[in-house]
């Protein structure tokens, strides 16, 4: 029999098995995640809403079904919908929310066999690259607690890397899933624009740069995941093309000889650390060990106009957030229930005409075609995750005279994220790197519009000759 102190960092997929011999149960499974999280979760701050209670009498008595069965999990407190459970975003102004019912993704989670224990730590509305809202406190990062875990899905993030739980959900707009995947050293893939739903509460959030997904511990794990969650749900404005095969059929498949462009220049000219650029440099070695055929080379963006129209439908977004909010609870928004950064982008947004918009999502559309054109070339795009190592806390707190300071810092930290969510291909993050501070620096992979089988393909082959899952950070030795 397994000893109940060694599930902590078994992936899901190990977990699952062995609920299935039954050589453990759901219920121990459960209680030895709780108990986890409740050691240490004071000094992670991961999750904010636990839910325990309501995940014990999910397994008691009773045979759980699906690939999952059994296998604890945590949702982020933004977008995906718990029936009865808090849904704050992040925000003083959400704190009495109370989602009326599970969303699409959370009914296939819970059919895939996981069981919800809690909710995790995210930035208000989601718009800040840290954990750090001031309704919940700072998320800290299990590598140097001084630290960001990345955001906004930074409570999921850390709580996977501390082996809390194997797996845990996050959603991605700007770089949410990856950024904190990098920070925190764990596997984030984003996937391609509408492959799981956002239904029925939304259906293409900020014109299609909004996904859903999960960070992970191994690569197996992110693409069975995938296969149980994905998929269109009725009344979707549009979906992804359809796999070939089952996603989790790919992890183990040769990707054969890739063309592989990289880059370590941000296309709006930011500094790129130098840990950063080891990282994708030391990427860059490997692959072509693995006999990929390697150039330096990278679409041509025009960065300042990108990111003019990003801000556009980012502080939309933040508009639209806001307002849909105060209709629903009957409230009328005030700048004290809200961090400044967020206030000063809800006031840009309402200020945004539709002309305005649609003249930003034309633009954008402009760019995905002419990086699409970019990978008939390349099968794969390889870039830093960030710009720079996980931040000290308290790095994107924006002072009195300069609300926007939280924004102009963000970009520089993240210059390289957003291009996925604009052009709707999948990407990921992946765990190679650790610098001489011991952080963790992920090298960040873009694939074809749809194409997430070469993705998974690449990372289970890098996973294999530079495993990472067995790393654990101070935190959680």
């Amino acid at each position: 029999m397994v000893k109940l102190e060694e599930l902590a960092f078994l992936d899901a997929t190990a977990q699952a098995e062995l609920v299935r011999r039954k050589e453990v149960t759901a219920a121990e499974l459960v209680d030895a995640a709780i108990d986890r999280i409740e050691r240490l979760n004071p000094v992670l701050n991961a999750v904010v809403t636990p839910l325990y209670e309501e995940a014990r009498a999910a397994v008691a008595g009773k045979q759980l079904k699906g690939p999952f069965a059994g296998v604890p999990f945590l949702i982020k407190d933004i977008v995906a919908s718990c029936a009865g459970a808090p849904m704050t975003f992040g925000s003083s102004f959400l704190r009495d929310m109370v989602s009326p019912r599970d969303s699409e993704l959370v009914q296939r989670l819970k059919r895939a066999g996981l069981v919800i224990l809690g909710k995790t730590n995210t930035s208000e509305l989601g718009l800040l690259p840290t954990t750090e809202p001031r309704l919940f406190g700072p998320t800290r990062n299990p590598w140097d607690t001084r630290r960001t875990a990345g955001g906004s899905s930074g409570g999921s993030a850390a709580a996977v890397a501390a082996g809390m739980v194997p797996m845990a959900h996050a959603n991605d707009g700007g770089g949410s899933i990856r950024i904190p995947a990098s920070c925190c050293g764990v596997f984030g893939l984003k996937p391609t624009r509408a492959r799981n739903p956002l239904g029925p509460s939304f259906g293409d959030m900020m014109s299609g740069l909004v996904v859903e997904h999960a960070v992970t511990r191994t690569v197996r794990d992110s693409a069975a995941l995938l296969d149980a969650t994905s998929g269109p749900d009725l009344g979707d404005p549009y979906w992804a093309p359809s796999p070939k095969r089952s996603f989790v059929k790919e992890v183990g498949v040769s990707p054969g000889r890739l063309r592989i462009a990289f880059t370590t220049k941000a296309a709006t000219g930011v500094a790129v650390h130098s840990d950063c650029v080891n990282a994708v440099l030391e990427t860059v070695a490997l692959c072509i060990d693995l006999e990929h055929e390697v150039s330096e080379a990278a679409p041509q963006v025009d960065g300042e106009m990108v990111s003019r129209a990003f801000m556009t439908i980012w502080s939309a977004g933040c508009a639209w957030t806001i307002d849909s909010a105060a209709t629903a609870l009957k409230r009328k928004p005030e700048p004290a229930q809200f961090e400044p950064s967020t206030w000063v982008m809800y006031e840009i947004g309402r200020r945004q005409s539709a002309v305005t918009y649609l003249q930003a999502v034309t633009a954008l559309q402009r760019v995905a075609r002419d990086v699409a054109r970019f990978f008939v070339d390349y099968d794969i795009w390889l870039t830093p995750t960030l710009a720079e190592p996980p931040l000290l806390l308290g790095e994107f707190d924006s002072p009195p005279e300069d609300p926007l300071w939280a924004q102009r810092r963000a970009a520089s930290f993240c210059p390289f994220t957003p291009i996925c969510n604009i052009t709707g291909q999948p990407a990921m993050s992946v765990p190679l790197y650790w610098n001489g501070n011991g952080l963790p620096i992920g090298a960040h992979f873009i694939a074809r519009f749809g194409d997430e089988a070469t993705l998974f393909r690449l990372a289970a082959q890098l996973e294999a000759v530079r495993p990472w899952a067995d790393y654990r950070p101070p935190v959680a030795a």
